[in-house]
């Protein structure tokens, strides 16, 4: 049971890839729809698959699944910076001849971002250590990495695709479930 659902979750992963709805108005009102429906079943086949693989009570249940949905709104507008970071650096050296000086700007704002990003991850996780056992917080930190990995090489596997089809790579289209 636990291996389908792992392959469910991984089947609907690429739905992580597609934009939010916040980040641009680039989807279609249905695609748009459709990719949040997705969305939301990913998020229950991984709780259901977080709760299984850990041993998670009902309330270690309901905590993670509260810190997980309060630190992904955190980091929501972080990444979308990211991308809008990573988008104006790619066009700056994309130019002729870039300017130094704003690639060096560029960049520092990139390093600063992914600061933040890293920051929310230590505080997601110091949280999470308040409920799970030590056992419990290794096993989702590696659960995690592993459905990362995951969503990253899906993603890596469809970018040839959107190329072809004239939508180009999306930036910085790594999520955390």
């Amino acid at each position: 049971m636990r291996r389908l659902g792992w392959m469910l979750m991984i089947a609907l992963a690429p739905a992580l890839g597609a934009q939010e709805q916040s980040d641009s108005g680039a989807l279609p009102n249905a695609d748009a729809a459709q990719a949040e429906q997705l969305r939301r079943e990913i998020r229950q086949r991984w709780n259901e698959h977080v709760r299984s693989t850990l041993g998670l009570s009902d309330d270690q249940t309901g905590q993670v699944q509260a810190t997980e949905q309060r630190f992904e709104q955190q980091r929501q507008p972080v990444r979308a910076r990211q991308r809008q970071i990573n988008q104006t650096l790619n066009a700056e050296l994309s130019a002729g001849t870039p300017n130094e000086d704003r690639v060096k700007q560029l960049m520092t704002a990139r390093q600063e971002n992914q600061l933040k990003l890293q920051q929310i991850n230590r505080d997601e996780d110091r949280e999470m250590q308040r409920y799970l056992t030590p056992v419990q917080h290794a096993r989702y930190q590696e659960e995690r990495r592993r459905f990362q990995d995951k969503v990253a090489e899906l993603i890596r596997h469809r970018q040839p695709q959107r190329r072809q089809q004239g939508m180009g790579p999306r930036r910085g289209a790594r999520r955390r479930p």
